[in-house]
């Protein structure tokens, strides 16, 4: 079979069940999937039979432009192939209790021994013992680490992570059912231990796997370009924990390339984060852990700006496709990016159980985390019992959210020192907590919010923005807060609180907030304070009005047209026994009558700093006018995401 360069769309055909020396062929296929991807060129597609294949694929080139892509696609008519990080361990001696004892060969690893691996890195904060990058696997199902043998033979339940209680509210949170200690791992110089407390099952007679391959679909290099990978189950990895300080290396990742679409993959069990847009190696990767002489804010931020000086921009990464993958049971993210995630769409992706096992945290865990999310648009996921479900930091310029759906999430949204313009228009967030407002210059348009909200001031770090639709840095500044437009919403009230500074509502902004930038320029000019000074003074305008209050949330006195009630609206996700999603709720009449109006770019004006419009990537107006359904919207739509509400009880369709 010729390898030469052709644009004739060659098929390359791999099978499991190819016991001898495929040639690529359909009636001779390669045993393994990356013999494929050592001679596919642009324009080859690699058609991947069903079968497990234990391996870490390794794609050498990638295509030339979108139209003449490489594609890794499963059969068609076929069960899914699945291509697994992890290798089955038998052999297994019992010592009695459920403890048993087996012992591998290094050999099995190679280079890399995920047990001889530490889970370390920026930001990540506990627990304060070392954890290896090792999993072992019970029937797919990952087991607890622990810090010794002894916690293997006498399991007792774990601890709580003491995080920050304003990050990781431990204390509300119920623990997973299983929460005891269940394997350790001891290295030696030619194998490696493993003691597994498996309780009542015998794993000789169950299917016990190990992880034993940092990824399974990640190039060793850069830029290898317009990749598709399409139709597999990926799973079982050793990736390590991924800072926007770090190497932000994946279960499956693009690896500071452009173009890929990841698409139509069932995506778990990645010991960190399963989906890397992100960021590759540098000098000073990790170095607020392996230097400690600045704060990793500064580190990061040097890293943006060598990002620029070795041409950081859209002809050279981003604009990924992440859609129509299901997304689960992952230590740290679902997607994750810092950089390398520009000008991408992540869509219609089911995204749960991040951080679920709460086996360690830090300050980097989100279903999708994403830094400089410059032009990225993030629309009709659905995303719950995450830990935290989206957190969107640093440089989020034109960044987008529409039609996303948050339930039973410790928290849904956060958005940190960023300085717009950002959209999130037509979203559910239905958790108790749903949103940590640390940015500015964020409009929201149409949502429903469900639970308590925080909103705070950063003004220690002073992070980069950008000249429109670009990676060119026009300045930094550091987050005043405000400068935020609430527009149409529906927010529900209700006892909890996440902190004692969490408020309900829009009242938060009831806090010296000016009305416009007209009065906020009047008031900085007429001070008789310093140049910087006197802008530090004054808090910056939000624009608010036409939402709609229930259940005691509060609206803040700047707001003109709204609706108040006590009542109580119901509003609950249900999952019927179908495995279809509903929004269930009852609302009343008066909110139907709040002036209301279509919205978009002319509508919601120019952040103060950065003074780039609401609009679409590629610099047209947009318009707020369809709802979360894809419904159109009427030219006085209806207060949040789901047009079609109506007086009275209502049960709409989401998934």
């Amino acid at each position: 079979m010729s390898t030469s360069q052709s644009f004739n769309h060659r098929e390359l055909h791999v099978s499991a069940d190819q016991t001898g020396v495929g040639d690529g062929s359909a009636g001779n296929p390669f045993a393994t999937i990356q013999e494929a991807a050592n001679i596919a060129v642009p324009g080859d597609r690699v058609i991947v039979h069903e079968g497990v294949y234990r391996e870490q694929v390794n794609p050498v080139r990638g295509g030339l432009h979108n139209a003449i892509r490489i594609e890794y696609v499963a059969a068609e008519g076929e069960n899914r192939p699945v291509i697994k990080g992890s290798e089955i361990v038998k052999g297994w001696t019992s010592e009695g209790n459920g403890v048993w004892h087996v012992e591998v060969p290094n050999t099995m690893f190679g280079e890399y021994n995920p047990y001889a691996t530490p889970l370390w890195g920026d930001w990540l904060e506990q627990p304060k013992w070392t954890m290896s990058l090792g999993e072992v696997y019970l029937n797919g199902k990952a087991l607890y680490e622990a810090p010794t043998v002894e916690s293997v033979r006498d399991p007792k339940p774990r601890y709580t992570l003491p995080g920050p209680q304003w990050v990781h509210p431990v204390e509300d949170v119920p623990h997973p059912e299983d929460t005891v200690w269940q394997w350790h791992a001891q290295v030696n110089e030619e194998t490696t231990e493993i003691w597994a407390n498996f309780h009542d099952k015998d794993p000789n007679e169950q299917l016990v796997e190990i992880n034993c391959r940092q990824s399974v679909f990640y190039p060793k290099n850069t830029g290898v370009n317009y990749i598709t990978v399409r139709g597999f189950e990926l799973a079982q990895a050793a990736c390590p924990w991924a800072p926007p300080t770090g190497n932000q290396i994946g279960l499956i990742g693009a690896h500071w390339s452009k173009g890929w679409i990841i698409e139509d993959n069932d995506i778990h069990d990645a010991r960190c984060s399963a989906v890397s847009l992100g960021k590759g190696y540098s000098p000073n990767d990790n170095a607020k852990t392996r230097l400690g002489e600045m704060p990793g804010y500064q580190y990061q931020l040097e890293g943006v700006f060598e990002a620029r000086h070795n041409g950081w921009d859209k002809e050279t990464v981003g604009s990924h496709i992440v859609r129509n993958n299901v997304i689960h049971d992952c230590g740290q993210n679902g997607v994750v990016g810092n950089l390398g995630g520009i000008f991408s769409v992540i869509e219609n992706n089911h995204i749960y159980n991040i951080d679920a096992k709460r086996e360690f945290f830090g300050q980097e865990i989100g279903g999708i985390k994403m830094h400089a999310a410059i032009d990225v648009q993030i629309r009709h996921n659905h995303i719950h019992d995450c830990q935290l479900g989206t957190w969107i930091d640093w440089q989020a310029q034109g960044l987008r959210m529409t039609g996303n759906v948050y339930h039973d999430n410790i928290r849904d949204l956060m958005i940190e020192v960023t300085h717009g313009p950002a959209l999130i228009d037509n979203n559910i967030f239905a958790s108790q907590h749903n949103i940590d407002n640390l940015a500015q210059g964020t409009a929201y348009v149409h949502n429903l919010f469900c639970g308590s909200s925080l909103l705070k001031a950063e003004l220690n770090r002073s992070t980069p923005y950008h000249k429109p639709h670009s990676t060119q840095v026009k300045g930094t500044a550091i987050m005043y807060g405000g400068d935020d437009r609430l527009y149409q919403n529906i927010f529900v009230g209700g006892d909890f609180l996440m902190t004692d500074y969490s408020f309900r509502g829009t009242a938060g902004y009831d806090n010296g907030f000016t009305p416009s930038i007209e009065e906020f320029v009047r008031i900085v000019q007429a001070s008789n304070l310093g140049d910087v000074p006197k802008f530090d003074a004054v808090r910056q305008p939000v624009y608010i009005d036409g939402n709609a209050y229930y259940k005691g949330a509060g609206s803040c006195k700047l707001e003109h047209d709204r609706y108040l009630s006590d009542a109580d609206p119901f509003v609950r996700i249900v999952k019927d026994d179908d495995g279809s999603y509903w929004l269930e709720g009852e609302f009343e009449e008066g909110m139907f009558d709040v002036p209301t109006k279509v919205i978009g770019t002319f509508d919601l004006g120019r952040p103060r700093i950065v003074g780039e419009p609401y609009e679409n990537p590629d610099g047209t107006p947009l318009v707020v006018d369809h709802d979360l359904t894809g419904a159109e919207r009427g030219e006085h739509p209806t207060p949040g995401p789901i047009e079609s509400l109506k007086p009275g009880r209502n049960r709409v369709r989401l998934f």
